[in-house]
């Protein structure tokens, strides 16, 4: 839980309920991505929202995609890369309002 790992390594942890699990996952100070596998997608949907992750792979590890946003959360960074979301945090909107007259 100490460094943020990049590679083909898996941490499995027993867990006793849906709870004691996600407190153990959003306790590290990083949250680039998460993965779950199970075959209950209640579950999966549930698990998936409280993770706090930039990214959830349901039953799934590949995450990228030229269409799909990518980054993380905590100390894995700030901000989208990719997909609609990455391209509007170099955007800045304005509001123009106007009158016409009839």
């Amino acid at each position: 839980h100490e460094e943020e790992i990049f590679g083909p390594v898996a941490a499995l942890y027993s867990f006793e309920s849906e709870d004691q699990v996600i407190e153990m996952a959003n306790a590290v100070p990083y949250g680039l991505s998460a993965y779950l596998f199970t075959e209950n997608m209640d579950r999966a949907l549930r698990v998936g929202e409280r993770l706090e992750s930039g990214m959830v792979g349901i039953n799934e590890t590949r995450l990228g995609a030229a269409e799909a946003p990518f980054g993380g959360v905590k100390m894995s960074g700030i901000g989208r890369e990719g997909g609609r979301e990455g391209l509007e945090e170099y955007l800045e909107t304005k509001l123009l309002a106007i009158r016409v007259r009839e």
